[in-house]
Order: C-alpha cells, then sequence, then structure tokens
C-alpha cells in the first residue's frame, strides 16, 4: 500500500466536542497507522494553543485555524493570520454590529462575555448551553476578550439569536473572508466562523501534498462539520462521522460509526491502514 496521509479532524471526529484525550481505540488506531508508515495530521479549526494537548498522541503535523497555520515534523509551512488592517476592521464589524464573537489567535483565544450574560436572560432552555459553553471555555483554556491585547488573529467564531444579523457583516467582510455558517442549534442560535479567503482545510491538504510530496490521491480525510467540507471534498477519500452533520454527510465519500463508536477504529480497519 502507498504511504497514505490521513487528516483527522478533531471536535466530533478524533474526540468529543471539546475534549482533549481520543478514546483508546482512537489512539490505537493512530499508532498503528503510523507503524505501518503512513502519516497522520490534525487538521482543525482549533488554533495551536488549542490543539496543542493532542499533539502528545503522536502526530506528525497539524494544519490549526482551519488551515490557516501549517506544521510537518516540527516545521512551519504555512502562517496566515489577518493583515493589521483586516484585524482592525474584522473586530470592530462585529463589536458594533452585536454579534457574539470568539477572537482566535496563535496560542491564545478570547472570548465575548456578553454571550454568556445573553445566554443567562433567555427563557428557552438556554441554560444548558450556558453549561456547556463554560465547560468549553475551562476545558480549552479559553480567556475573558477583555484580556486581549491585540496579538495577530486567525479567524473568528460566531454565534447570534437572528441569522439576519450576519446580512452587514457578510456585504463588508466577504470578499476576503468565507462565512461558515454551521447547522442552526436547538436553541434556534446561529452559530460559524469567519475564515480567511486565502486558506481552508482543503487547501492545507493541497498544501501539505505538496510539502511531503504525496500525492492528493493518497490523502484520506475525517471530518464531522460543515468547516471541514473542503477537506472532505479535496482528500483523495473523504469520510464523514455518523455524527456529523447531515449536508457533510451528502457530500463525503463515506460515512463511518459516530466517534462515540469507535468510528476512526473501524474506519481504519475497514481501509487496511492499521
Amino acid at each position: 500500500m502507498n504511504t497514505k496521509m490521513i487528516f483527522l479532524d478533531i471536535d466530533g471526529t478524533l474526540t468529543e466536542p471539546g475534549k482533549n484525550a481520543p478514546p483508546a481505540s482512537a489512539q490505537e488506531a493512530v499508532q498503528r497507522a503510523r507503524a505501518r508508515g503512513h502519516k497522520v495530521l490534525l487538521c482543525s479549526g482549533r488554533n495551536r494553543g488549542m490543539l496543542s494537548p493532542l499533539l502528545q498522541y503522536g502526530f506528525d503535523g497539524f494544519a490549526g485555524s482551519a488551515g490557516g497555520y501549517i506544521e510537518y515534523g516540527g516545521q512551519v509551512v504555512y502562517d496566515c493570520p489577518m493583515t493589521a488592517e483586516q484585524q482592525r476592521r474584522v473586530l470592530a464589524g462585529f463589536r458594533d454590529s452585536g454579534v457574539f464573537c470568539t477572537v482566535e489567535c496563535l496560542d491564545r483565544t478570547y472570548t465575548d462575555d456578553g454571550f454568556k450574560d445573553f445566554l443567562r436572560g433567555q427563557r428557552h432552555g438556554s441554560s444548558e448551553l450556558l453549561r456547556w459553553r463554560e465547560q468549553l471555555e475551562n476545558s480549552l483554556g479559553i480567556l475573558p476578550l477583555a484580556l486581549y491585547q491585540g496579538e495577530p488573529v486567525y479567524k473568528l467564531v460566531f454565534m447570534c439569536p437572528e441569522r439576519e444579523q450576519l446580512r452587514d457583516l457578510e456585504s463588508a467582510f466577504g470578499e476576503e473572508f468565507n462565512f461558515c455558517i454551521q447547522d442552526t442549534n436547538q436553541f434556534g442560535l446561529t452559530n460559524g466562523e469567519l475564515i480567511n479567503k486565502k486558506f481552508d482545510k482543503g487547501a492545507a491538504i493541497r498544501r501539505l501534498s505538496d510539502h511531503t510530496g504525496i500525492p492528493i490521491a493518497d490523502t484520506i480525510a475525517f471530518g464531522d462539520s460543515m468547516n471541514d467540507l473542503e477537506m472532505i471534498q479535496t482528500a483523495g477519500l473523504g469520510i464523514c462521522m455518523a455524527n456529523g452533520s447531515e449536508t457533510l454527510r451528502l457530500a463525503a465519500d463515506e460515512v463511518c460509526p459516530s466517534v462515540s463508536e469507535d468510528g476512526l477504529y473501524h474506519a481504519f480497519s475497514c481501509h487496511g491502514l492499521m
């Protein structure tokens, strides 16, 4: 078998969302695939700081910030934060719009405390979402936005009560940035990511293919949400987790069992990667 380059999203694919430890079956699959000479990389919306706890499980490299920052074998392959002018305009635009956002730098992440205040004031069962959000911030080391000191920004994660709130932002920044909208959640809130058009997870696969010399045809990508779409479409084989977005499942070449049902181990075994 040719050497394969395998790309793994983290939240909802390698781990349960917001967790920093893969199930034992996924750890074994990664170790055994690498032992056979395959290259296994993380390809995540998380920045370097948030994905770094996963590196202890043994990976050949990673693409963080949805492809905005790439390392392979300890070498920086690609590094593309917003320009200072983009950063100024984007942060001011989101602040003035009332859309809640999380600002992702290289190693630190900052979130708008106004979002939690908003959730506390709702009556539609958002206490569950508030608890999840606070647990997520704690497990991933996310800091209050008030502590942000102007570091270079790679992307934003946003959430708002009404989809219409994004219209002016899309008009202002749509030429430079993609608005990757996830499925509206159970509380009726729209969430998504603002990602520079210079990169995405699919472009990360192409950049790493060029860097390593491993053909695109020998790449395999695993994901679960809409920010994995370009990755799933670009890879030689795109696999969606059963717990993934319905839209992504339709776009994928295959669907494997969910992260909680040893999906990666099952798929690695089926494709002879171990």
